[in-house]
């Protein structure tokens, strides 16, 4: 099995993703879909990112705003002190951590990159949400998350019409990276955007046909991480999930993922263990 090597320049290193990487994820956030995911205290906060970074993370990406649907809106001023709270309780104890900060919003992607060295923006909304956000990312020299969704993490799950939904997610993503590379935005990943404006078939779908995404000539992340689309199908919780998000994971290793978005590092990790020895094989 023949793997494109792609690199990703974050905090001015050239980070080789010839092996794919893992993404912890970190939410201050009361009302995240998974409250294994919920870290509101500084020892909490502490705990997750040592034990993520300990268990092979490269990235650490930080929410402030739940993008469940229905989500509650929360607002910019919220968001920031949020992600800012935890931003700094991390990067004192780990100064050296890759951060990718979870937001649409560009005033939100400024602050935490401005005040804080982000090196990742992961924008949900593909910059639908916001006219300022790939100016943004170009000025502030980072990296980009590009995913697919449809209206808002409230309206979402009423915007599941397509036609051919992966010929469609990959449209949206061919015309965004343009624009994004005539702003000079080189440093650009693509991630389908599973559970967002999708149904569980839909997402099957484009798990089914990630690999096509390997045309746009970029990274690929996949965050099937505990979602509905693997609970509901064994008709189980988020909680219960993890085995299914082992497996989810190596499907999309098998279509060319190249970033696992997780809440279970060691578990990801083991699984790019077996992907790679299998593909040496």
């Amino acid at each position: 099995m023949n793997i494109k090597t792609l690199h990703l320049k974050l905090n001015k290193k050239l980070v080789d993703l010839s092996s794919p990487v893992v993404m912890g994820i970190i939410n201050n956030t009361p009302d995240s879909f998974y409250n294994g995911s919920r870290n509101t205290t500084e020892k909490s906060i502490l705990t997750s990112a040592e034990k993520m970074l300990n268990d092979g993370a490269l990235i650490l990406d930080i929410g402030g705003y739940s993008t469940r649907p229905p989500a509650e809106f929360v607002s910019q001023d919220e968001e920031i002190t949020r992600i800012s709270a935890v931003l700094e309780i991390i990067l004192k104890k780990f100064p050296d951590t890759i951060i990718s900060v979870d937001t649409f919003r560009s005033s939100v992607a400024r602050h935490a990159t401005h005040n804080f060295g982000a090196a990742i923006i992961n924008d949900i909304s593909g910059g639908t949400l916001d006219d300022l956000m790939f100016e943004t990312i170009a000025d502030a020299g980072v990296a980009y998350i590009l995913m697919h969704m449809r209206g808002n993490p409230q309206n979402m799950q009423q915007m599941t019409q397509y036609g051919d939904i992966v010929s469609e997610v990959l449209l949206f993503m061919e015309k965004r990276i343009a624009q994004l590379h005539l702003l000079g935005v080189n440093d650009i990943i693509v991630d389908p955007g599973f559970g967002f404006a999708k149904t569980l078939e839909q997402n099957y779908a484009l798990l089914n046909k990630l690999a096509y995404f390997k045309e746009l000539n970029v990274p690929i992340l996949a965050g099937l991480s505990r979602k509905s689309m693997l609970y509901n199908l064994l008709y189980t919780d988020a909680t219960n999930a993890l085995n299914a998000t082992t497996a989810a994971n190596m499907l999309a290793l098998m279509g060319g993922a190249n970033i696992l978005r997780v809440h279970d590092v060691k578990e990801a990790m083991e699984t790019i263990t077996i992907f790679n020895q299998y593909c040496r094989s």
